[in-house]
């Protein structure tokens, strides 16, 4: 059934992912794992059923934070991570990033939990303090997410790249800095750069996929793939998928308790 979704997708030009190799990027998922996880079934459906040697997925970060659970969504993503016929990377975003600094500096909680951090500790149980000048309510909530944070969470937080390249393709949470080679770019230009990225014209060595930046729909220009919509606001999550020269967007919309699935072709 899911490979019909697929059947009048049609290839574009240019960039294209190596031989007999599928590779999915998902968009920022944001603590929205009752979207995260229909997605995450059509693509594994997707990848088994493929006849190509070398299956990717590649999160591009944000897994955590603004939406309500993002427990649950490190959850799936350590599951999906297990399974040995695919490969599976889960790239570093600044809200990863935040969630890890947290730990050691309790300080920063206030001006984390100001862009969602708090929905991240909720989600672990924990809550946090009601006066951002509560130093030692910040520390307590410090030391209790590390305690409630599973071993398995740490270990992937910890092992999250901030970039791979396949193909073509360059894969990266926020985008990446003009002027700068890809295999030179700094972790905080990858994680947080905005507009200097997506206001220049000039294409990179390799094409751009990437998060961070939410649009209404999945973005391709012939020089990015931007796949983040919104997810924690929009009730929309998005991905791509890429083989060969094909481009195809693959959304989960949430709409009550009910959550659908649509594709389109990349056209740009």
């Amino acid at each position: 059934m899911f490979s019909r979704l697929f059947s009048k997708t049609k290839p574009l030009p240019s960039a294209r992912t190596p031989e007999e190799t599928v590779v999915w990027a998902v968009g920022d998922i944001h603590g929205r794992s009752d979207l995260s996880a229909p997605l995450i079934d059509a693509i594994r459906a997707d990848l088994v059923a493929s006849a190509a040697s070398r299956k990717v997925i590649v999160f591009l970060g944000d897994h955590v934070d603004r939406g309500p659970d993002s427990r649950g969504v490190l959850d799936q993503l350590v599951e999906v991570g297990s399974d040995t016929r695919l490969e599976v990377h889960c790239l570093r975003g600044n809200h990863e990033e935040r969630l890890e600094a947290f730990l050691d500096e309790p300080d920063l909680g206030p001006s984390w939990c100001d862009y969602g951090g708090r929905e991240a500790l909720m989600s672990y149980g924990v809550v946090p303090p009601v006066m951002k000048g509560d130093a030692d309510g910040w520390v307590a909530a410090s030391v209790a997410l590390g305690e409630a944070l599973p071993d398995s969470h740490r270990r992937l937080l910890r092992s999250q790249a901030y970039c791979v390249s396949i193909g073509d393709y360059f894969f990266a949470h926020a985008g990446a800095r003009p002027g700068v080679p890809l295999e030179a770019q700094s972790p905080e230009d990858l994680m947080w750069i905005r507009q200097a990225f997506l206001d220049h014209p000039a294409p990179f060595e390799q094409v751009v996929v990437h998060g961070h930046t939410p649009s209404e729909t999945v973005v391709w220009d012939g020089r990015r793939i931007g796949v983040d919509t919104g997810a924690y606001a929009t009730n929309v999550l998005s991905a791509v998928r890429l083989e060969g020269e094909t481009r195809t967007a693959l959304q989960a919309a949430g709409r009550g308790e009910r959550v659908t699935l649509s594709t389109s072709a990349l056209a740009g």
